[in-house]
């Protein structure tokens, strides 16, 4: 017979089908990003980087369009949000890839997603600011566990790099891509606030980063010239279709979903599979610290995925 003042131990509430759902689209978006840093390396030499932009986003859009007609999407917005659209595509596509084309030509790739580990810090910096939203603070120590163990992850292999003025160049136009990818990201959620669906806001901001990108490359007189070669043409369909056209459309659909701090972890996800993808086809070697950063960063991954959402 049991004590009546005995309580029955309270079960942990299952994880719900829209945060296992959002989990797995996280891992599908960081396993393609983490493969389009050593992409991206490939695209850098006799195009301009203004152009390789502009053929890789302009490319994305028009499948995105071609989507949303297939799939009889409504591709009409209001203004309010062509507005939000506008604000997303400056920002997440043209400022921060501009930048982050030019960080690449400055400083290693494994530089450059460390940097972007430090998204979903200032997502959560940015919003609180702007938009007075609040955080649980299991979000606030999972996203400084991303930044502190991608940092731990990589740290040996910059210093191995050395840190010349060029590379403080590269990590400073990384900075200025991460801080517009977090303002791309504000645009987003004020779209939809205003009611656009996921897949044509994302088609419609790709349009208006690529013309933005396309007038500011006539007027400084970029020259669009193409690389018809077996490896620029592969690479610029790779960061077309699978980093851009899939990875950015779920990247936007599970963060209407999960939130935009917890699906900009992938950020802080990415860089092992980078290293990975370096392992593979460049040869690279790490050590145990890279253990570390990677046991840091799935510890804040596993935070932000228990921070109660407020």
């Amino acid at each position: 017979m049991t004590n009546p003042t005995e309580t029955s131990p309270v079960a942990r509430p299952r994880m719900s089908r829209t945060t296992l759902l959002g989990i797995v689209g996280v891992v599908i978006c960081a396993m393609i990003w983490g493969t389009t840093w050593y992409a991206i390396t490939l695209q850098l030499g006799t195009v301009d980087t203004i152009a390789s932009i502009v053929w890789r986003f302009g490319l994305a859009a028009i499948v995105l369009f071609i989507v949303c007609l297939v799939t009889r999407q409504n591709l009409r917005l209001t203004p309010a949000q062509h507005l939000a659209a506008l604000g997303q595509g400056a920002f997440a596509f043209s400022v921060s890839y501009t930048f982050t084309y030019a960080a690449e030509g400055h400083v290693a790739s494994a530089i450059v997603a460390v940097t972007f580990a430090a998204l979903t810090l200032i997502n959560l910096i940015l919003f609180r600011l702007i938009v007075r939203q609040k955080a649980a603070a299991a979000s606030w120590g999972g996203a400084i566990l991303g930044v502190i163990g991608v940092s731990v992850l990589t740290g040996g292999e910059i210093l191995k790099a050395g840190f010349d003025n060029k590379a403080a160049l590269g990590v400073a136009f990384a900075l200025i891509a991460t801080t517009a990818s977090a303002f791309g990201n504000l645009f987003a959620w004020r779209g939809q606030r205003e009611g656009s669906a996921a897949i044509p806001s994302t088609a419609w901001a790709m349009a208006y980063g690529t013309g933005l990108l396309a007038i500011y490359g006539l007027v400084t007189g970029v020259h669009f010239s193409f690389d018809p070669t077996p490896t620029y043409l592969g690479s610029l369909l790779y960061l077309s279709i699978f980093g851009s056209v899939i990875a950015f459309g779920l990247y936007f659909t599970i963060a209407r979903t999960i939130g935009y701090a917890m699906a900009s972890y992938i950020s802080a996800l990415t860089p092992p599979i980078a290293m990975l993808v370096s392992v593979i086809f460049e040869d690279a070697r790490f050590g145990w610290t890279a253990l570390v950063g990677l046991l840091l960063v799935l510890s804040g991954q596993a935070l932000l995925i228990r921070a109660p959402k407020t």
